[in-house]
């Protein structure tokens, strides 16, 4: 994936590969989940990057490979300069204090025990971060900051809406105030007119805080009005990816083009001709040989069932990863002005 402009990245994956062993089951010793592979990803000091693909394209295990939750079969990644796997105990703990996660179902990310007051606190008292005044302080600091009214401070998560919930999960990620926040599907539990809220809140603490987002999503409508670039992942591996305006208005890829093409659009002057997929997303213990997508892809030809494709380059930002794509750039000058596949 092409790095963000304006220096040094903030985090930087290069080659990561995930493969979970198959222990258990009538596949025990037969193989490997081959969830992620040989994925590169940079993300800038402020920047919006999303990762989006259907389930079970990997988007999730790399998320958690990024955070440190599990840790890559192979690979590297750097967070401002530091390659974290092989960085001391302290580095550690500095990583974690600067990359923080926001999950899915804030329900399940939230001990039900606990009063929201206690649950924003709890990694201010992991890290001993301030004293007992200070963190009462910081606690009404981030409430306010997320739109939680005080009063709420001592309900129990069931008490409150999914909504309230998820602004919770994203003021406890807050607290440590990190540079990096990395949200795997963060609103796909939510009603849609909630999901709306909590991408706007995002969006404004991009702008407030400068922070940076590795947002992780399977529908790219959430994340089209608030990323700056995006990665489509498919069984393991980024097949497209470029600025959003690149990739929504010119997808090189087919697989793009089938989940731009099932956004729904209220315009009835749009064509209707649209890229649909066939089938479901193959096993990742037995991944396709050649260009993964090729079981599904509308305009396969031989060679993609038969060679991995590499990724070519459209522009200072834009790649893609398709033989059928590369082979019409290479002889633009003979096609007609919009791409036959299209």
């Amino acid at each position: 994936m092409a790095e963000p402009t304006g220096g040094r990245p903030l985090l930087q994956v290069e080659g990561v590969v995930k493969r979970f062993p198959i222990r258990r089951g009538v596949l025990r010793g037969a193989g490997a989940v081959h969830a992620v592979e040989g994925v590169d990803l940079a993300v800038g000091r402020g920047e919006v990057v999303s990762l989006v693909g259907e389930s079970g394209s990997g988007k999730s295990t790399l998320g958690k490979c990024i955070t440190g939750m599990i840790r890559p079969t192979a690979g590297r990644i750097h967070f401002d300069g530091v390659e974290v796997s092989g960085s001391s105990r302290g580095a550690r703990g500095n990583f974690r204090r600067r990359v923080q996660p926001v999950f899915q179902d804030p329900r399940s990310s939230l001990d039900p025990r606990w009063a929201i007051e206690r649950t924003i606190r709890e990694p201010l008292d992991a890290f001993r971060i301030g004293n007992k005044a200070a963190r009462a302080a910081r606690v009404r600091e981030l409430m306010d900051l997320v739109g939680l009214p005080a009063h709420l401070s001592q309900r129990k998560p069931s008490e409150l809406s999914g909504g309230q919930q998820q602004r919770v999960a994203i003021a406890a990620a807050l607290a440590l105030e990190p540079d990096l926040l990395v949200a795997d599907e963060p609103v796909s539990a939510l009603d849609v007119s909630v999901q709306a809220q909590i991408l706007n809140l995002l969006a404004d603490l991009r702008q407030r805080l400068g922070l940076a987002l590795l947002f992780i999503a399977h529908d790219l409508s959430v994340i089209e009005h608030i990323s700056d670039r995006v990665a489509v992942m498919y069984l393991g591996r980024i097949v497209e990816s470029g600025t959003v305006s690149e990739v929504f208005t010119d997808p090189r890829h087919p697989y793009t083009r089938a989940l731009i093409d099932a956004i729904p659009r209220p315009d009835p002057t749009q064509r209707m001709s649209r890229t649909r997929l066939i089938g479901e997303i193959p096993s990742p213990v037995n991944p396709p040989s050649g260009c993964r997508f090729h079981p599904r892809c509308p305009v396969a030809i031989g060679v993609c069932s038969q060679d991995d494709p590499q990724q070519t380059t459209f522009s200072s930002q834009h790649r893609a990863a398709c033989h059928v794509a590369a082979a019409q750039t290479a002889s633009l000058s003979e096609l007609p002005h919009e791409r036959a596949w299209l």
